[in-house]
């Protein structure tokens, strides 16, 4: 109780609330821009968060991440262009309602169930993190190998529309983990005789090119041409609450649970929970026709999921240390940039600071609600402002995040390096989330594997023999041969046929 009292008073200061509240704002214009993504808004506020205090820094990462992913609905109702990846599962849901003249019932749905969808995210959060905490205290070299892998091969399978991409970007994020002196052997790998590179790539630089630096590469490959925004007459968006509340309510909760569910997933997050959920909506809808016309009911269960989504991939992160998505993996940095490195022993040690962490995530999804309504009527102001404005402001955020890591100007080239990788990537398809998480992963996996083949004399059934690490290891040998197996059954049948 006292360290729930300690955390509750940690947020309660004026520094954090003001923190919270910019840092909202900020999450707000970059997640109604289309293009510019909720894990870009993160990178672009790691460099302010260098000269932040470490609850304040974490704050605003959860603030900023939770209002990106509500606000990217804005440009998917009003012009057909979702803001983030996370609402492009039912953009042509939302549009079709603007163009039937119920703009303000779509978007008053995204405020409302974004809002109803991230607390209840936040509350499996506070009562899993801890449980898992507990049970991860028990954990050896042999559970945390076959997490590390089982977060891998949910990354190839579940976060990449093609496997075989998803597989070639993490491949080319494990080479990037090796490079360096920090590896059990303790040898230089893949330097080229660079010092700079003896301490391996910077995170922080690394993730702001791929997410930052390639957008805009993209922008200017393309022209900076500004959004064609029509007018858009806005109603009353708190128009039918109190009925889709009631009406939609068992929506709602399965697509809390499928997001929450699919968020603790390594490598799955919140877009890969919206497009599951207006599947499984538009699958047991009583009224399937309406779909694609303009229906709000899979808009509910989307948009509860991916804001469930965000809170879920948490809890990986806290407990583990592993990214339950892109945004995680760039938190988890400043994370230990501020001495919090998560793990169960986070729990232990500052349990003050977990409580407050909870605080905020509670905070940031009751501030959505006045915020986005407010958000609301300035969407359309937004999406007018000068492209050839916003873009250098971009550029000029990713030069001095990148520069500030080390005050290097290698920050800064690394950057660019990541930026160009990450622009081809995407040109040709490749995901870049499993790319991250071999980068996140790659370490652990390495020194998790070499660890346990020194403990267990080179016997690789010791990886089973531990309950959990038994339980893992088969877990993720599951998600490995079930997509074989799969596709396989589904040749056999297609040459009866």
């Amino acid at each position: 109780m006292d360290a729930i009292e300690a955390g509750i008073a940690m947020v309660m200061r004026w520094d954090v609330i003001l923190t919270i509240l910019a840092a909202s704002a900020f999450g707000m214009v970059v997640g109604a821009i289309p293009g510019l993504t909720a894990t870009m808004a993160i990178a672009l506020l790691v460099p302010i968060t260098f000269f932040m205090e470490p609850l304040p820094a974490v704050g605003a990462m959860i603030a900023c991440s939770a209002m990106a992913i509500f606000a990217g609905d804005i440009p998917s109702t009003l012009m057909r262009m979702p803001g983030t990846p996370a609402s492009a599962a039912y953009t042509e849901e939302c549009y079709a309602m603007t163009r039937k003249g119920q703009a303000e019932v779509a978007l008053g749905a995204n405020v409302l169930f974004s809002a109803l969808g991230g607390l209840f995210g936040t509350f499996i959060l506070i009562l899993a993190a801890p449980l898992l905490a507990e049970v991860a205290l028990g954990f050896s070299s042999f559970e945390y190998f076959w997490l590390a892998l089982l977060g891998l091969a949910c990354a190839i399978f579940i976060g990449a529309g093609s496997p075989v991409k998803g597989l070639i970007s993490l491949l080319l994020g494990l080479f990037i983990a090796q490079v360096g002196i920090d590896n059990p052997g303790g040898l230089p790998r893949f330097t080229f005789g660079s010092t700079e590179l003896l301490g391996g790539i910077d995170f922080i630089p690394a993730m702001i090119g791929l997410f930052a630096m390639s957008e805009v590469i993209r922008t200017m490959a393309t022209g900076a041409r500004d959004w064609n925004v029509k007018q858009v007459s806005m109603g009353n968006p708190l128009k039918g609450w109190g009925t889709m509340f009631v009406k939609y309510w068992p929506q709602q909760i399965r697509g809390n649970l499928t997001g929450t569910a699919i968020g603790i997933l390594p490598g799955a997050g919140a877009d890969i929970a919206a497009w599951v959920s207006y599947a499984t909506s538009r699958k047991f809808s009583k009224q399937p026709e309406k779909f694609g016309t303009g229906h709000v009911e899979g808009i509910i269960e989307s948009t509860s999921s991916n804001n469930a989504a965000l809170a879920g991939a948490w809890v990986p992160a806290l407990v583990f240390g592993i990214p339950g998505d892109s945004i995680t993996a760039v938190v988890i940095g400043v994370l230990y940039l501020k001495g919090l490195n998560p793990g169960p022993m986070l729990f232990v040690n500052n349990p003050q600071t977990i409580y407050a962490v909870f605080t905020i995530f509670i905070l940031a999804n009751l501030l959505m609600i006045p915020l986005g309504l407010l958000a609301l009527k300035a969407g359309t102001a937004l999406l007018r402002f000068p492209r050839r404005i916003l873009i250098p402001i971009i550029l000029m955020f990713c030069i001095v995040g990148s520069y500030a890591v080390n005050n290097s100007p290698y920050g800064v080239v690394l950057m660019l390096v990541f930026g160009v990788l990450g622009f081809l990537m995407e040109e040709h398809e490749i995901p870049i989330a499993p790319c991250v998480l071999g980068i996140v992963l790659g370490k652990l996996l390495e020194e998790s594997f070499v660890t346990s083949m020194i403990k267990a004399d080179g016997d690789l059934l010791a990886f089973f023999e531990r309950p959990i690490s038994g339980t893992l290891g088969a877990l993720t040998i599951l998600v490995f041969v079930w997509p074989i197996w799969s596709s396989l059954r589904a040749r056999r049948q297609r040459r009866a046929a």
